[in-house]
């Protein structure tokens, strides 16, 4: 799913989005250097949703159980899988600062196989699955069960399906890649 034509819904201005939401996507945008959020901007247009599901992604990522390293993995795994440029451009620096190398993101972009430990292969190995199948099968789940305790397997689940559900909406939406990250 790459974006194609233009955005459907323009970004939100500081009237729509309302002032506490506009300061939040500018400040934003000083954090990752350079502009406003333009998903930030068409989401926070729903003002209500948006303050309610930034609260629900914060526990999952940064403030969730997973260490960084794993859930900028699956992040990029997810992005990959579903074709989000938005989401797979948005997270390549933030995985960069978590300790991913270069070569390990070029690695979950295409696919290929590389020397993960067996956690993170497992960890993988899961987010194929649940994309693909939307469950895991049995073998998947005696590979992931030793490594992940209950907690971390509930929210590596989640994880997966709320990032399959922001590419599903920025691809509805049609949003493109912040210019600064798609520079």
């Amino acid at each position: 799913m790459r974006v194609t034509g233009s955005s459907r819904l323009e970004p939100g201005t500081r009237a729509e989005l309302g002032l506490p939401i506009w300061a939040f996507v500018r400040l934003a945008g000083r954090v990752t250097r350079g502009e406003p959020p333009r998903l930030f901007l068409i989401l926070g247009k729903n003002r209500r949703l948006f303050r309610s599901w930034l609260r629900f992604a914060a526990r999952l990522m940064p403030r969730g159980k997973l260490p960084r390293r794993e859930t900028e993995l699956v992040i990029l795994r997810v992005a990959g899988l579903c074709g989000c440029d938005y989401e797979y451009e948005h997270h390549v620096r933030m995985a960069r600062r978590a300790g991913v190398s270069r070569a390990e993101i070029d690695g979950i972009a295409d696919r290929a196989e590389r020397e993960w430990s067996p956690r993170e292969s497992a960890i993988l190995l899961a987010v194929e699955q649940l994309h693909t199948d939307r469950t895991v099968d049995d073998k998947t789940w005696e590979t992931l069960r030793p490594h992940l305790s209950d907690p971390e397997i509930v929210e590596l689940f989640m994880l997966v399906g709320h990032y399959e559900m922001l590419a599903l909406v920025i691809g509805g939406l049609r949003i493109r890649p912040d210019g600064h990250l798609a520079a």
